[in-house]
C-alpha cells in the first residue's frame, strides 16, 4: 500500500453545521462485508451494501445537543500501526420498559451503526469489527428538571475510518441497503 499523499485542500466556506440527526442499528450478523459496493471514483464511500435477507434498520431520534461522534486516528511510528477509534456518544430521553431491554441487547451485542448527521450525511460506524457499548447509565436524576433517560457510549476501532455512505436521505439509504431480490431495508422507529 502507497502512503503517499494524493491530493491538496483549499480552504473551505462557512457554511457547514455540525450535530447528529438519527442513528440507525443494523444487527451485525445481518451484513457481510463480502457484499459491499464501493464508489468507483472514491474506493472509502459506500454505494451499497446487499444483505442475505431483507435488512431491518433501527432508528434512533437525537433530539439533545449532548449527541457526538468522533474518531480519534490512533499510532504507533514504534509498533507500525494505525487504526481508527471512533466514540458515538447518545443521550435517549425518558425511561421505558422496551428500551430497558434494547440497552441490554445493545450491550450484549455489536452492531453496526449507521450516523446520520444534521447536513444528512450519513457514515457506517463498525463496518467490520461492529461498535461495542463501552459505556453508559441509566438515570432517573435527582430533581424534576434532571435528566431522565440512557446516556451511551459506542466505540469501534477499525483499519480505515468510518466509512462515508453515499446517500443523502433516508429512502436512499432503504435502497442503498436493498436485498438481492430488490427489497429495500426496512426501517423501524418505535
Amino acid at each position: 500500500m502507497s502512503c503517499d499523499i494524493t491530493n491538496g485542500r483549499v480552504e473551505e466556506c462557512k457554511s457547514s453545521v455540525s450535530g447528529l440527526k438519527n442513528i440507525f442499528f443494523a444487527n451485525f450478523d445481518d451484513l457481510t462485508v463480502d457484499n459491499i459496493t464501493y464508489d468507483a471514483t472514491n474506493g472509502d464511500t459506500i454505494d451499497s451494501w446487499v444483505p442475505a435477507a431483507q435488512l431491518t434498520l433501527f432508528k434512533y431520534e437525537l433530539k439533545s445537543n449532548e449527541n457526538s461522534f468522533t474518531t480519534a486516528i490512533q499510532t504507533s511510528r514504534d509498533n507500525g500501526t494505525t487504526f481508527f477509534e471512533s466514540t458515538l456518544q447518545i443521550s435517549l430521553k425518558k425511561q421505558d420498559q422496551a428500551m430497558h431491554r434494547n440497552i441490554k441487547l445493545l450491550a450484549f451485542g455489536r452492531p453496526r451503526i449507521i450516523i446520520q448527521t444534521m447536513t444528512d450525511q450519513f457514515f457506517m460506524m463498525g463496518l467490520a469489527q461492529g461498535a461495542d457499548t463501552e459505556a453508559g447509565e441509566i438515570s432517573s436524576g435527582s430533581d424534576m428538571g434532571s435528566f431522565n433517560g440512557y446516556k451511551l457510549t459506542f466505540v469501534s476501532r477499525e483499519v480505515s475510518p468510518s466509512n462515508f455512505i453515499d446517500v443523502t436521505t433516508e429512502a436512499a439509504l432503504k435502497t442503498a441497503f436493498a436485498d438481492s431480490t430488490g427489497q429495500d431495508a426496512i426501517i423501524k422507529a418505535d
